[in-house]
């Protein structure tokens, strides 16, 4: 379950939350002035969305391995980029 909470309120419970994100599988997003700016999120949901990233980069990579034509020399990637 993901929670909304203010940054100001997050400064006054700050132990709480943490505990509530370690301990009890809890997600909070910090508004301010309305507006989300950050997550906090538990160990555990953050290395699955980094082992989400790196499936799909490994995806995108053996489909660009399988594109047919010449390859482009680095440096002129490089200088495009």
């Amino acid at each position: 379950m993901i929670n909304k909470i203010t940054t100001s309120d997050v400064r006054k419970k700050f132990s709480n939350i943490i505990n509530r994100v370690a301990f009890g599988d809890e997600s909070f997003v910090l508004t301010r002035r309305g507006e989300p700016i950050a997550a906090i999120v538990s160990l555990k949901e953050l290395t699955l969305l980094q082992e989400i990233e790196d499936q799909i980069d490994i995806e995108d990579a053996w489909k660009a391995k399988q594109e047919t034509g010449e390859p482009v020399p680095w440096d002129e990637l490089k200088k495009e980029l």
